[in-house]
């Protein structure tokens, strides 16, 4: 006669948590199974029935109520398996970081993944796997610029002052120039790419039909843009610009108007025309440092708008898509909200091993 087995008897806690178990929306099917064969034997179930109820073999029965009455709730989740053991462990990467500080090879100005792999006589997706959980991006690149001019200190703060707490009646205005703007006739439209996607097209043929100048003022406290298209940018054209410029601004002396400029040839000497207007000072921005002027930022905006991919039959055509879209900023500017990420020059380091270890 087989020997009964002695049965299984459950405290509240576990009872209540095994019914949670199966009751639940969430919980694994595995768990499920596990939990439903616990109750029964703790029912006083035979494991022949168990087995029959449930459809699965005595022998599983068997084993989940062993390993229960063990380790009681903790015994129906899987053992840890040991898996297959790593083929690129730390070796690998200590080889990769220290390959990283070597020259690259056959002429390239940095590694890739692929000149890696090349070299170590590895597989291409070790090297990119292991460069992703490192963080390490070698195609990407980020450039600063570190002005060296002794005041930079105290320039800097003078024209980040002006941006933070202008003085009273005063307008605060960042004025630079775009010089060299080509007008280049070419074919734009839309393509459908081989996987299905579809960009913005542009011939890679084209026509050049002259070269104009844009110089341009922001208004820091309102946003607005003020700009003049020219042939030159000459220190005459940039005076006559300046005059333009007054000319659209309230008529009272009054108010100061404080003009902020970068260290251009054209931009400096003009004490001439300083002395007739005693009331416009001009503030330079530290040498390498022309991020510090605000007109800045809306030159890129202009550019990834309008410029980048246009298609103009003449400088006349080119001037007047410029003013059209002034015009159309103009109705709904808004003043940009000064904020510079500190950079070090110090960050930069000789070899990547240097940040990740």
């Amino acid at each position: 006669m087989p020997r009964k087995a002695a049965p299984i008897s459950l405290t509240d806690e576990e009872l209540n948590k095994l019914k949670r178990i199966v009751s639940a929306h969430t919980s694994e099917q595995r768990m499920v199974r596990r939990a439903q064969m616990i109750l029964l034997c703790a029912e006083g179930k035979p494991v022949k029935d168990i087995a029959t109820e449930l459809g699965e073999r005595p022998n599983t029965i068997i084993l989940w109520r062993e390993r229960f009455r063990e380790n009681r709730i903790n015994g129906l989740d899987d053992k840890k398996r040991q898996g297959r053991p790593p083929i690129y462990g730390d070796s690998f990467r200590d080889m990769v970081l220290s390959k990283l500080k070597e020259a690259p090879p056959n002429g390239l100005a940095k590694w890739d993944g692929s000149a890696l792999s090349e070299v170590l006589h590895t597989s291409d997706d070790a090297v990119w796997r292991l460069l992703r959980k490192e963080g390490i991006h070698l195609s990407r690149q980020r450039t600063w610029c570190i002005s060296t001019d002794p005041e930079f200190t105290s320039k800097a703060a003078d024209i980040v002052g002006l941006y933070l707490s202008p003085p009273e009646n005063a307008i605060v205005i960042s004025v630079d120039e775009k010089p060299s703007i080509q007008a280049l006739s070419r074919k734009t439209g839309y393509i459908k790419t081989e996987n299905g996607q579809i960009v913005h097209g542009v011939k890679s043929t084209y026509r050049r039909n002259g070269t104009l100048n844009l110089f341009a003022a922001l208004e820091i406290a309102t946003g607005k843009i003020f700009g003049k298209t020219s042939k030159y940018k000459k220190r005459p054209d940039f005076q006559e610009f300046l005059d333009d410029l007054l000319n659209e601004q309230p008529d009272s002396k009054e108010i100061e108007y404080h003009i902020i400029l970068d260290n251009y040839c054209t931009h400096k000497k003009n004490g001439e025309w300083l002395s007739k207007h005693p009331n416009v000072f001009f503030h330079y921005t530290p040498t390498s440092a022309s991020w510090l002027n605000m007109v800045e930022i809306w030159f890129n905006i202009l550019t990834r708008k309008v410029l980048r991919g246009s298609s103009n039959d003449s400088t006349e055509i080119l001037a007047e898509n410029i003013r059209k879209y002034i015009e159309a900023y103009n109705t709904n500017c808004e003043p940009f909200i000064w904020k510079k990420r500190e950079v070090h020059g110090s960050q930069l380091k000789d070899n990547i091993a240097n940040l990740c270890n």
